[in-house]
């Protein structure tokens, strides 16, 4: 099975700490965020297809075509556009099912060996008490997902799932036409999970609980995630 990670974008809340290094390279413990993510695959992975854009040569260089057993691909995504676009880029390389992750998050492998036991698509979600700063995740009664309300827009006071940015889909995907984050005509990002949630109308897509998720997303969330890495070593 291959997995996707998506690699490109710089990490423009991480300030400084991205002047010289990819967000995905930053440090957690002397290690860079992505070599947790990889020593966190499932077994079933056996190839794996980094999207990069910025500074993406320094994720190239460090990893090269292998890590232990497992074969590293690399697509360029010239145009930083959303994380449905950057999907896009390997469209052409991949097999009927795939799992996707963001390349600076922290992941737990129980779970997303708990993902991909499902048949696409699927997600992971998590629950938190601070929801406001993610999408929140509706679902039916039966554990499938019916809306994905973003960031900024007015959410139900008693949904605290959020979206992870781990997903398990299949070809299916891209039959479906990307769906932008916002509805502000400025807006140049096609998002992977709004395009996803399209795909509710027509398929089941079954929503699968995280026990463990480190966003990393301002300079704090280092700090953070070197408290709890021990929990997915």
């Amino acid at each position: 099975m291959q997995a996707v990670i998506l690699a490109a974008g710089r990490g423009v809340r991480m300030g400084e700490l991205t002047n010289d290094t990819p967000k995905p390279m930053l440090r957690v413990n002397g290690r860079p965020i992505l070599e947790y993510t990889l020593a966190n695959l499932p077994d079933e992975i056996s190839e794996v297809i980094f999207i990069i854009g910025y500074k993406g040569d320094l994720i190239k260089s460090y990893f090269g075509d292998k890590w232990q057993d497992k074969k590293i691909k690399y697509m360029v995504q010239e145009n930083l556009n959303g994380s449905g676009a950057a999907l896009h880029c390997a469209k052409e390389i991949l097999k009927e099912k795939f799992l996707v992750l963001n390349g600076d998050d922290l992941y737990k492998r129980s779970d997303l060996e708990r993902l991909i036991a499902n048949e696409p698509p699927a997600l992971l979600v998590k629950k938190v008490n601070n929801p406001g700063r993610f999408g929140v995740i509706k679902t039916d009664a039966n554990g499938y997902l019916l809306k994905i309300i973003e960031s900024g827009e007015e959410k139900d006071e008693n949904l605290n799932l959020v979206n992870i940015g781990a997903y398990f889909l299949n070809k299916k995907f891209f039959d479906f036409p990307l769906i932008k984050k916002s509805t502000n005509p400025k807006e140049l990002e096609f998002g992977l999970p709004q395009t996803l949630a399209t795909m509710a109308k027509d398929f089941k897509i079954k929503v699968e609980k995280a026990e463990f998720w480190q966003p990393i997303g301002y300079p704090e969330d280092l700090l953070q995630a070197e408290m709890v890495i021990d929990q997915i070593l």
